[in-house]
């Protein structure tokens, strides 16, 4: 799980062109973060951004950190105003670029964070990236480069990154670009689905919809407060560890750590309001479940699963029809699927893609400069989309 076995040197630095006199920049130890008051500015900085992404939150983020580095490899970088963060994601010194021996600075993610774009607040993404940058390029150490990975494309943070880059005159290099599904429409529900899907194809769900209400008595239900969250958590991960993914041993139940990870989280996420439970039940056993992160103005489809024993009657797609009323939820203007590429299932029903990219950046003096024009260039030279 984790490559940073580099130290990252603790500090504060005064932020460069920022003109303010309580402006710095810190690199810190992430368990530095693990405090009430800490917290307390982080959740303030989330209400704040242009780009949400609730996997660097920290009802989300500490949880994975405390069991994937619990010997504090990971720091979490920040760009400050006092006291006050303005922008903030974890960062790794890593050994392997993909399967290659070579450090590197890099954003840090795991298996189960589905998106990389750092917590910064509205209006502050170019001073954010001048910041780290210019942090990286004094504290490069044994890194060739900096790594950005899963950053989405059409936003106010990766033009930012592209703005300083080009002023700087820094080399920055999108080395691997994908689209996965999103659902982002006027249409309400009905419509969107007619628009979706051919009626061939909706008049079969339409049949497996009756036919699964024929074994017995069929609801849908939908939550978003935190009563009976334990006994839910508990029934998902069962019922997603009955599946392949049991079978394979990537189920979350298959880890201590995936699954502790997902029983704080979720049970935090259901506290806050910013998780919506949908089950689709037949005689009140749940057959498939959604974990659907609200995060205004977007919303992120976490995690699903459903009863392999009547895969016959499409459980997860049926579950999914219902979850088209994020269409018509105040607030969100659309949902990232957090779904692989080309999925067979999302891909043909939520129709709109998110694109999203991994950078990678100059960083230090003309020599490492240099260098990393090279492995770019043998990069991208081998597989114009990246190394896989």
């Amino acid at each position: 799980m984790n490559d940073a076995s580099f130290t990252i040197r603790p500090g504060k630095a005064r932020l460069p062109g920022a003109g303010e006199a309580d402006a710095s920049f810190a690199v810190l130890p992430w368990r530095a973060w693990d405090s009430p008051d800490a917290r307390a500015g982080w959740d303030a900085l989330a209400a704040r951004v242009g780009t949400p992404n609730p996997f660097f939150e920290p009802w989300y983020l500490l949880p994975g950190l405390a069991r994937f580095d619990p010997q504090e490899r990971i720091h979490i970088a920040a760009l400050m105003r006092g006291d006050a963060p303005q922008a903030l994601l974890p960062l790794q010194r890593a050994r392997r670029y993909g399967q290659h021996p070579l450090p590197h600075l890099a954003v840090w993610l795991h298996a189960n964070a589905f998106l990389g774009a750092p917590l910064v607040a509205q209006g502050a993404e170019e001073a954010f990236w001048e910041a780290l940058l210019d942090w990286a390029d004094r504290n490069a150490g044994l890194a060739a480069f900096l790594h950005a990975a899963s950053l989405p494309l059409e936003t106010a943070l990766a033009e930012a990154l592209l703005a300083v880059g080009a002023r700087q005159r820094r080399q920055i290099v999108l080395v691997h670009r994908e689209e996965r599904a999103m659902l982002a429409s006027p249409l309400g529900p009905s419509a969107y689905l007619e628009h979706a899907l051919p009626g061939k194809k909706r008049k079969e769900l339409r049949r497996q919809q009756a036919r699964l209400a024929e074994q017995g008595t069929l609801a849908a239900l939908r939550r978003t407060d935190g009563e009976g969250i334990a006994l839910w958590i508990e029934q998902f991960l069962a019922l997603e560890a009955r599946g392949w993914k049991g079978s394979a041993g990537s189920a979350l139940a298959c880890a201590g750590e995936t699954a502790g990870l997902f029983r704080e989280s979720m049970t935090a996420a259901a506290e806050r309001g910013c998780l919506e439970r949908l089950s689709l039940e037949l005689d009140g056993e749940p057959i498939a479940m959604l974990a659907t992160l609200i995060t205004p103005p977007g919303a992120f489809s976490y995690k699903t699963a459903f009863d392999e024993r009547f895969s016959r009657f499409s459980p997860g797609v049926l579950l999914q029809l219902e979850n088209l009323a994020l269409l018509e939820r105040a607030g969100v203007r659309w949902a990232d699927s957090c779904a692989v590429p080309d999925h067979p299932m999302i891909d043909s029903l939520w129709r709109e893609r998110r694109a999203i990219g991994r950078f990678s950046i100059a960083i230090g003096g003309p020599a490492r400069r240099a260098l990393f024009s090279c492995i770019v260039s043998f990069e991208l030279s081998r597989n114009p989309q990246g190394l896989k």
